[in-house]
């Protein structure tokens, strides 16, 4: 059971961003896990159970009952493999490749401003 997915019932979808892979002897992390992928099939859409929670304050008349259900997707896994016939996403050679997006400078103050400045400054310093 996971949170609710937008697939529907009986269709196979692809789980990337795998954080944790563990065969029989070896245990991969994300980092060595980055290029293997998930295939699950979605069994039904049922809801979690119900959650109750009561609020009282004595003496005061105030008694709160709220109630919540968790919408849940039942899948089942596959198979765990790697992601090479994923054509929609870039290898992870094309994407160390590419720079970390960078923050724009600020553009310097101009000149005339400065001297507008420094000519006040000179105006207040006579008088």
């Amino acid at each position: 059971m996971v949170d609710r997915l937008t697939a529907e019932p009986g269709s196979e979808i692809a789980l990337g961003k795998v954080l944790m892979v563990a065969d029989s002897d070896s245990l991969k992390l994300a980092a060595e896990a980055a290029g293997v992928v998930v295939k699950a099939r979605v069994l039904g859409h049922p809801r979690g159970p119900k959650i109750d929670v009561l609020r009282y304050k004595s003496k005061k008349r105030v008694r709160v009952h709220r109630g919540a259900r968790a919408d849940l997707s039942a899948i089942e896994i596959l198979s765990v493999g790697s992601g090479e016939e994923r054509s929609d996403e870039r290898s992870g050679a094309e994407a160390s490749s590419a720079p970390p997006p960078t923050r724009a400078r600020r553009s310097p103050k101009s000149a005339a401003a400065t001297e507008v400045t420094a000519s006040t400054e000179e105006d207040s310093d006579g008088s």
